[in-house]
């Protein structure tokens, strides 16, 4: 049996992480809510309940999902009632009021509010004035209550549809529908019928199959559109009708290729009889006329609605394994129609195939308006030695980025000078980068700055104040770029009441005083690492997987010029090695680990200064000083190229990896480690992650990859996280 669920997951987790925002009139309806904790990846659910009485029928009837599950999805969602949004009642029943005048169907205004007000039609209009992008119901909403106004209102062409997708169980043979998938098109949402109508569902029932179904799974779309009588059009499409609709498909179809080639593999046949399209019989019938392919139709265009809606419900009565679920064409994917006798497993299917088709066209981008999640704008600063990455983010969108690269006759005037220094200069070329995009510092909700080295802190997102300014400015704790960012991010919100804040910067230091402990008292370890995309690393795995950072197991193997390997256990960062002084496995640019004996040995030999020692610790050591490249790419062109000693090289630095991740076993004290996450530039390689998942076997848990670094997200996220209340900004020095 085709796992349909599992092939639009994969599907929807390729595509932008913008989610649309997705309305529940019917939240109260434990199926609606228990799918809706299955969505929490693809979307952002609204619930016109209020909040406690959501949250109570979760506690009542979702025991069996897991409290993390349910935890997740109502943190992520937003919570409403008509009455609570007086602004939007308005609104919706002046739009409602116009739309009355024009289609001739007067109303006055206090029906027109008191319509509006029923949580189906406030979610339908909520959609059609760009609040949000689809809604969901008919679950416990009648027909004229929901699916009539859903369709009047959103339907964005002139015929519209409902398809009916069904999966069926292996016992159900496979020779009459191939691979024993089948969409059944239904007619009868339209109220009239003609030839072009008939065509254009054809059509667009086969466009939803060959959308939802990979081609490696059905080449072909194979729609046969059956002629239900010869005593005329009141019981269904004649033969005469079907024949005229026929000969309209090829102009249609040509239409739908030039917007997507995939629909070049839709084939339809007109003038079939029921009882061939559903038997055996077509497959022989198809091969005998010579058609282009063997086998069955997988798309059937029902005569009438009590045919689409008889063979929906006998094939979900006679097969009750199978997976089913309809979709809408015609409404540009913003409507969700549900039998009343759905499942919680038929709504979720709904729900991701038409959030994956609303992607999948290419044309949304992100909500409208963003009157349920609030679209904060964060300014994103990033110093470097000689650049200053800058973005702008709305929400989870990066808008704009820009790396302004600072002149070198510039910097060089600030050669053997504190880096803060740099800072007035710095922040002028940001000023000029956001007038260049035609925004002011009174466009932003924040501004948050890649941290610096600091005091040892806990994660988190820190507010900019005077203490920590103090520390940077002093440079005791040593000098680094990253030292700009919060000077950056004060100066630019000086006088106002804006955020400015740091995330997670490379000092954050949550281990346990065991960890720190090394064989030499004057020589405590010290934890330094790539603290910002370790955890937002952790993070991400965390909500992919629907639940939260304190309650997920991780060790995450940063891999760039340098290579941190980090414990993540339940929301606290409990060991890394020193990534910035040269600890751990070595790496493109970096000596790693050395022999102590012998590096004493190096050390006094007289052969190095202190200063070519800490280039070769850290940026001229590792594959560097090994092999002369510190690209990984170049090495495993080389191991390709049968180099033995690119290739031994190569096996040791795997090695390396593989055994400072299994090193941090005991760090979670026997519990149970649910992930490896890989990150950084070098997770890119197919090679390396490949050897680490096979070395790493041992600790029974998977490995996940997450390739490059996602900085300047992970900084805007932590600053959203407070605009939003998720978080509190924490205060420098933690006490």
């Amino acid at each position: 049996m085709f796992d349909i669920e599992a092939s639009l997951d994969s599907r929807l987790l390729a595509v932008p992480r913008n989610r649309p925002t997705v309305v529940f009139p019917e939240a109260l309806d434990a199926r609606t809510l228990e799918a809706a904790c299955f969505l929490g990846r693809f979307i952002r659910p609204v619930f016109l309940a209020p909040e406690a009485a959501v949250r109570a029928l979760a506690d009542r009837a979702l025991a069996h999902l897991g409290q993390d599950r349910v935890a997740y999805t109502l943190s992520e969602s937003a919570y409403l009632t008509p009455e609570s949004r007086p602004d939007l009642v308005e609104s919706f029943a002046a739009a409602c009021l116009e739309w009355c005048q024009v289609h001739e169907r007067p109303m006055g205004l206090d029906a027109a509010r008191s319509l509006v007000s029923e949580p189906g039609r406030f979610g339908i209009w909520a959609v059609k004035l760009g609040h949000a992008d689809m809604v969901v119901g008919g679950a416990s909403h009648e027909p004229k209550a929901f699916f009539r106004p859903m369709v009047d209102l959103l339907a964005q062409r002139h015929v519209t549809c409902e398809a009916g997708v069904f999966v069926l169980p292996d016992e159900h043979p496979e020779e009459v529908y191939p691979h024993n998938i089948v969409v059944f098109g239904d007619v009868g949402v339209n109220a009239t019928m003609t030839p072009r109508i008939l065509a254009e569902v054809a059509v667009g029932t086969c466009a939803v199959a060959r959308d939802l179904i990979p081609e490696e799974v059905l080449p072909e779309i194979r729609c046969a559109m059956v002629s239900y009588s010869n005593r005329g059009s009141d019981e269904g499409p004649s033969p005469e009708l079907v024949r005229q609709a026929a000969d309209l498909v090829p102009e249609i179809l040509a239409e739908r290729i030039q917007h997507a080639e995939r629909y070049r593999s839709i084939h339809i046949r007109g003038e079939v009889k029921v009882s061939v399209a559903l038997s055996r019989r077509s497959a022989d019938l198809y091969h005998a006329e010579g058609l282009p392919w063997e086998g069955g139709p997988n798309v059937i265009v029902c005569p009438n609605l009590d045919m689409g809606n008889l063979l929906y419900n006998l094939y979900a009565t006679r097969f009750p394994g199978a997976r089913k679920f309809p979709v809408m064409f015609g409404l540009l994917f913003q409507g969700v129609d549900l039998p009343m006798d759905c499942t919680p497993e038929d709504i979720r299917l709904a729900v991701k195939a038409s959030v994956l088709r609303l992607h999948h066209y290419g044309t949304w981008k992100r909500t409208p308006r963003d009157t349920f999640f609030r679209r904060h704008r964060v300014l994103v600063l990033n110093p470097g030695s000689t650049s200053t990455r800058t973005s702008i983010f709305e929400g989870d969108e990066e808008r704009f980025t820009e790396e302004i690269q600072h002149p070198a006759e510039v910097l060089k005037g600030f050669e053997g000078r504190p880096i803060t220094e740099q800072f007035a200069f710095r922040k002028e070329a940001v000023l000029d980068f956001l007038g260049e995009q035609g925004l002011s510092l009174a466009d932003f909700d924040a501004v948050a700055g890649r941290g610096g080295l600091l005091r040892p802190i806990p994660h988190g997102t820190w507010k900019v104040g005077a203490a920590m300014l103090e520390d940077l400015k002093a440079g005791t704790r040593g000098e680094h770029a990253s030292n700009l960012g919060a000077l950056i991010a004060a100066e630019l919100v000086a006088g106002t009441d804006k955020l400015a804040c740091i995330v997670d910067p490379v000092v954050v230091d949550e281990a346990d005083p065991k960890v720190k402990v090394s064989g030499l008292k004057a020589l405590p370890r010290r934890v330094i690492s790539h603290a910002l995309n370790q955890i937002a690393t952790a993070r991400r795995y965390a909500e992919e997987h629907e639940t939260f950072y304190e309650r997920v197991n991780v060790i995450v193997a940063h891999m760039g010029g340098g290579i941190t390997v980090g414990a993540h256990r339940r929301g606290r960062y409990i060991d890394v090695n020193n990534g910035l002084d040269g600890e751990g496995p070595f790496s493109p640019q970096r000596s790693g680990s050395l022999p102590p004996g012998q590096l004493i040995d190096l050390c006094l030999s007289g052969k190095y200064s202190k200063a070519e020692l800490k280039l070769l610790n850290k940026g001229r050591g590792g594959l560097l000083d090994l092999l002369g490249t510190a690209d990984l790419r170049e090495v495993e062109r080389r191991v390709d190229a049968g180099d033995a000693e690119a290739k031994l090289v190569y096996d040791a630095l795997v090695y390396q990896i593989a055994k400072a991740i299994t090193a941090l076993a005991p760090a979670f004290e026997g519990e149970q480690i649910d992930a490896i996450l890989l990150t950084g530039g070098m997770a890119r390689s197919a090679r390396l992650v490949g050897e680490l998942r096979r070395l790493t076997a041992a600790l029974g848990c998977p490995v996940q990859v997450f390739p490059g670094e996602n900085e300047m997200a992970a900084l805007a996220k932590g600053a959203l996280r407070v605009l939003s209340g998720r978080e509190d900004a924490k205060e420098y020095p933690p006490a």
